[in-house]
C-alpha cells in the first residue's frame, strides 16, 4: 500500500471519504437551486434563444488574451456590470476560478488580508497562492475585526461572504464598511449564496442594502440561485484590467464557448422575473424557522435559507443522514475538516419549490 492508498484508508476510517454521488430520489433539502432555475423550462428556452442569436463558435479556440475573446463576451460583461450597478465584471469559469484568480493576483508582498474564518475554501486558496501577510478574525465578531484592522499593514483588503454557506448567517456589512472606510481598506464580498435571492431583481444582499459603490468588489457565482456555472467579478474599471494582467487563473485558461456567454446573458435577462419565486422561498424559510423553534436539538441561528442542525462527530453525523435518507429526505452532513470539530452538522438547503408538507415531515422524521 502505497502513502496515497493509506491516505485514503484513513479516511474511509474516519467517516471521511468522499464519492462522486448521482443524484438520489426523494426530497431535495442539500441541492444549491434555491429558486429552482437549474430545472427551469422558461429558463431553457431563453437560453436557446439567446444562443441562436449568439456567434456559432463550438469552442473558444484559446484564452482570452490569445483569440478567445469577442464583442460578445464583452457585451455581456458590460450588461453584468450595469446590473450590478459596477464600474465593470469580468466572467471567471466557475466561482471557485474568480476567487482563486482575484485574490491571488491581488496578494501581493505589500498587502494584508484579513479574513472571516468562515470563508469559503476558494477564497482560502487564494488567499494561499499570494504573497500577502495573513489574518484571520472571529466570525463575523466586530471587535475582533476591529482590533486586527488597527494592526495592518501596507494595503489591506477584507474578505467576507455575504450570506456564509455553513452557518446561513449573515455578514454586518454596513459596520464592516465604516472600518474599513476609516482604514481605507478595500473590502471583498463574495455574494455566492446571495446572488439571485435578495434585492427586488436578484442582484445580491450588497445591492438590497445599497451600498454598491461602498464595497470594493463583489463575486457573483452562477452555479447556486441562479442555476447554471460561472462567476463574475464585478468593481472599478481598474479591477478588470489589472486581472487580465494578474489573474493566472484568467490569464491561462481557455475562455469559456460562446454558450457559457449565452447562458449568462439569458439567466440576466430572466432573474428579474423571478419575484414569485423569490417570495416562496422567502415564506418556506419562515415556516422552516417557526418549526425550528419549536424543536428539540442543537440548531445554528439562521434566518436564512440555510439551515443547520449540530450533531458533533463525523460517524454520528453521516448516520443521521442516512436516516434522513431512509425515510426519502435528501440533506448533507457536513463533517470536520469542513467545519471545526464538534461543530458537524446536517446542513438544509430550502427552496422555492419545498412545500410546507415536506418540511413538516423533516421535522417528524427528526423526532
Amino acid at each position: 500500500m502505497n502513502i496515497y492508498q493509506k491516505a485514503l484508508e484513513e479516511r474511509k476510517q474516519q467517516h471521511l471519504q468522499r464519492t462522486l454521488p448521482l443524484p438520489p430520489e426523494g426530497i431535495d433539502f442539500y441541492s444549491n437551486d434555491y429558486l429552482g432555475l437549474a430545472q427551469s423550462q422558461s429558463l431553457s428556452l431563453a437560453i436557446e434563444e439567446e444562443c441562436r442569436n449568439a456567434p456559432k463558435l463550438n469552442g473558444a479556440t484559446g484564452s482570452r488574451l490569445l483569440s478567445g475573446n469577442s464583442e460578445y463576451a464583452e457585451d455581456v460583461e458590460n450588461d453584468i456590470a450595469k446590473f450590478h450597478n459596477a464600474e465593470s465584471a469580468l466572467i471567471y469559469a466557475s466561482g471557485y476560478m474568480a476567487n482563486l484568480g482575484l485574490i491571488s493576483s491581488l496578494a501581493t508582498k505589500e498587502t494584508t488580508l484579513i479574513c472571516d474564518e468562515l470563508i469559503h475554501a476558494s477564497l482560502i486558496d487564494g488567499v494561499r497562492l499570494g504573497h500577502a501577510k495573513k489574518v484571520r478574525f472571529k466570525h463575523n465578531d466586530l471587535d475582533d475585526f476591529a482590533e486586527k484592522l488597527k494592526k495592518a499593514e501596507g494595503q489591506v483588503i477584507v474578505l467576507v461572504e455575504s450570506v456564509y454557506s455553513m452557518d446561513g448567517d449573515i455578514c454586518p456589512i454596513k459596520e464592516l464598511i465604516a472600518l474599513c472606510n476609516e482604514h481605507e481598506a478595500f473590502l471583498i464580498i463574495d455574494e455566492a449564496h446571495a446572488f439571485g435571492i435578495y434585492g427586488e431583481n436578484g442582484e445580491g444582499l450588497v445591492q438590497s442594502l445599497k451600498l454598491e459603490d461602498e464595497v470594493f468588489a463583489r463575486i457573483v457565482t452562477y452555479g447556486k440561485a441562479s442555476g447554471i456555472h460561472g462567476a463574475a467579478v464585478a468593481g472599478p474599471s481598474w479591477l478588470k484590467e489589472y486581472q487580465v494582467n494578474f489573474s493566472r487563473s484568467m490569464i491561462f485558461s481557455t475562455a469559456p464557448p460562446n454558450h457559457h456567454f449565452s447562458c449568462i446573458a439569458a439567466m440576466y435577462k430572466h432573474l428579474p422575473k423571478c419575484g414569485a419565486d423569490r417570495n416562496l422561498l422567502r415564506e418556506n424559510i419562515e415556516y422552516f424557522i417557526r418549526k425550528r423553534k419549536a424543536s428539540d436539538g442543537s440548531w445554528v441561528d439562521s434566518k436564512t435559507h440555510i439551515q443547520s442542525l449540530i450533531v458533533p462527530g463525523n460517524k454520528e453525523v453521516v448516520e443521521l443522514a442516512e436516516k434522513l435518507k431512509e425515510a426519502e429526505i435528501n440533506a448533507l452532513p457536513i463533517r470536520k475538516p469542513s467545519v471545526a470539530e464538534g461543530k458537524e452538522r446536517i446542513r438544509f438547503c430550502l427552496h422555492s419549490y419545498n412545500t410546507k408538507e415536506e418540511i413538516d415531515l423533516l421535522f417528524e422524521t427528526l423526532k
